[in-house]
C-alpha cells in the first residue's frame, strides 16, 4: 500500500532519527505493520489493545478536532518502542505517567519509545495529545471525514479511526469504549453504547458514551448536531436511542423518524431469530450530511436521508454479524455482508415479501447467463481490498446462505447461525471456521458446496448438491 504524496508532512516530534536506538533491536520493537496483507499498515505488533479512553473537541467553523486518547493496553511480547495507526499529528505522549518519545512515521504511523521498557504480558497506559484538521488527511486512497458547518459524523469502512484518535486499527484487536465529545452544547452528540452523562460549561457541552462491548475501531463513532431525539425500549425490553438530523426538510425528516422508528422491533425480530442482542442499548441515527451508504456503528447504524425498512435490517443484523463477531481478516468480510444480506431475504419472506426460494431463483436467473461476468469470477471469501464492497460480496453472499439453506434444511440454517453468533460472542472469526461449523451442526461435507458458491468463479450448476434443484437459467 503506497501513501498519497499529496499528504501534508508531518514534524517529527520528541524523537530524533539518530536517536532511534530502538530500530537497531526488532527483537523488541513493536511492529509498525499488522497481520493483514489487504492493509499491511493496519493495526500494530507487541501490542494488544484493552480500552480506549477518547476526549475530543471539535470546532465547526474552522473543522479541527483537537483530541486526549488514553489507551490501556498489553504488552505480547518484550518492547522498548511501540506503534499507533494516527493520521493527525500527535503533540504530546506519555506512557504509565511518564513522558515517551514519539515521532511520526510514514505519516500513518505513530512510534512511541517509553522511558523504560515494557516487559511481555504488562499491562501499560499510553496517553496521546493530538490536534489538527481531519478532513485535511487521506489514507489508503480514501477521505473518509464528513462534515459541514453545522453536523459532523466520523463513520466509515474500513477505515475511519486515525482520523479522530490514535488505535491499532484492524478489526482483530477489539477493544471497549468510553467517548467524550466537546461541541457548543447548542449540538447533541450522538455515540456507541449508552449514553453516560453530558455536562455544560461556558457555552460547551461535553456529552459521554460507553461501549462495554469489545468493538472494533471502525465501528466506533460519534455525531453532533442537530438532532431529534427519540427514546424507549423495545417490546422485547431492549433501550433504544434514536436521532434524526434537524438539518433536513420537514417532510424528509418526518418520513426519517418513521422509518428509524422500526429499528426497535427489527431488534426484536433478529433477536428472536439469532439469539440474544449483543449490546447494551440499539437504535440509530440520519444524519442530514449527504451520505451515500449506511454503516452498522456498533449499537448505533447511521443511515443517510434515504433509510428505508431493508437497510435498517441489514445494519441491524451486523449487530450479530460483523459486530459482535468481527470478521479475523478484512478477506473474511462474507461473513458481515452476505450474511446481512440475507437476513434481509428472510425479513422480507416473514412479512409480507417474496420467499427466500422465490429471492434465489429471482437472483440466480437474473445472473446465471453472464458467467463471465464479475459477479460469479470473484472470489468473494478473499475478494482483494479493491472489492471488499463488491456486489457480489453482498449479493452472491447472501445467494450462498439461501442455497445452504435448501442443502441442509431452514430450521439447521437457523441452529447454525444462532450457534454461530453465541460461539463468537464479542470475538473475530474467518470463513473457514464457519465452514467447520456448517459442516459439524449439519452433519454433512460440504466442502464442495462451499467451494462452488465463494471460490470457483463459475456459475454454480442448477443441481441438488448446490441447492439450485428445479432453478433453470432462463
Amino acid at each position: 500500500m503506497a501513501l498519497l504524496s499529496c499528504l501534508p508532512v508531518l514534524a517529527t516530534s520528541g524523537l530524533p532519527v539518530a536517536e532511534a536506538a530502538e530500530d537497531r533491536d526488532a527483537g523488541v520493537r513493536g511492529s509498525a505493520r499488522g497481520t493483514d496483507p489487504y492493509w499491511p499498515l493496519d493495526g500494530n505488533g507487541g501490542t494488544d489493545a484493552q480500552h480506549y479512553a477518547v476526549k475530543v473537541r471539535y470546532d465547526f467553523a474552522t473543522g479541527r478536532l483537537k483530541g486526549r486518547t488514553a489507551i490501556t493496553m498489553r504488552a505480547t511480547t518484550d518492547l522498548r518502542s511501540f506503534s499507533l495507526d494516527l493520521l493527525l499529528p500527535a503533540t504530546a505522549v506519555r506512557v504509565d505517567g511518564r513522558k515517551a518519545r514519539f515521532r511520526t512515521v510514514g505519516r500513518h504511523e505513530l512510534r512511541v519509545v517509553p522511558k523504560a521498557p515494557l516487559a511481555a504480558g504488562a499491562s501499560f497506559r499510553v496517553v496521546v495529545r493530538y490536534a489538527g484538521k481531519p478532513a485535511s488527511y487521506r489514507y489508503a486512497g480514501e477521505r473518509n471525514w464528513l462534515a459541514s458547518r453545522t453536523e459532523v459524523v466520523a463513520m466509515n469502512q474500513p477505515h475511519m479511526a486515525p482520523w479522530w484518535f490514535p488505535s491499532n486499527d484492524h478489526p482483530s484487536d477489539k477493544a471497549t469504549f468510553d467517548v467524550r465529545v466537546t461541541v457548543p452544547k447548542g449540538k447533541k452528540v450522538v455515540g456507541n453504547g449508552v449514553r453516560v452523562g453530558r455536562k455544560v460549561r461556558r457555552g460547551l457541552a461535553t456529552t459521554h458514551w460507553r461501549m462495554s462491548d469489545p468493538m472494533a475501531t471502525y465501528l466506533a463513532f460519534f455525531a453532533a448536531g442537530r438532532y431529534v431525539v427519540d427514546t424507549g425500549t423495545t417490546a422485547a425490553g431492549i433501550p433504544f436511542y434514536n436521532a434524526v438530523s434537524r438539518g433536513l426538510e420537514p417532510r424528509t425528516r418526518k418520513n426519517a423518524r418513521a422509518m428509524l422508528s422500526r429499528t426497535g422491533a427489527i431488534t426484536d425480530w433478529l433477536q428472536a431469530k439469532l439469539g440474544a442482542y449483543p449490546f447494551a442499548s440499539t437504535g440509530g441515527l440520519v444524519t442530514g450530511l449527504d451520505v451515500g451508504f449506511a454503516l452498522e456503528n456498533q449499537s448505533r447504524p447511521t443511515y443517510g436521508s434515504w433509510i428505508y425498512p431493508s437497510v435498517i435490517v441489514h445494519e441491524l443484523a451486523h449487530q450479530w454479524f460483523g459486530d459482535s463477531v468481527a470478521v479475523q481478516r478484512w478477506r473474511d468480510i462474507w461473513l458481515n455482508e452476505g450474511f446481512a444480506t440475507y437476513l434481509e431475504a428472510e425479513y422480507a419472506a416473514e412479512h409480507g415479501g417474496e420467499s427466500v426460494q422465490a429471492y434465489l431463483d429471482r437472483m440466480y436467473r437474473r445472473t446465471c447467463d453472464e458467467p463471465a461476468s464479475d459477479f460469479w469470477r470473484l472470489d468473494i471469501a478473499d475478494p482483494g481490498p479493491k472489492r471488499l464492497f463488491a456486489e457480489a460480496v453482498y449479493d452472491r453472499g447472501a445467494m450462498a446462505l439461501a442455497a445452504l439453506r435448501n442443502v441442509i434444511g431452514a430450521q439447521t440454517l437457523g441452529d447454525l447461525l444462532s450457534r454461530w453468533v453465541a460461539e463468537h460472542h464479542d470475538g473475530n472469526a474467518t470463513v473457514e471456521q464457519f465452514q467447520a461449523l456448517a459442516e459439524i451442526v449439519s452433519g454433512k461435507e460440504l466442502d464442495a458446496f462451499f467451494h462452488t458458491w465463494l471460490r470457483s468463479g463459475t456459475v454454480p450448476a442448477p443441481t441438488l448438491e448446490n441447492g439450485l434443484a428445479g432453478i433453470s437459467c432462463s
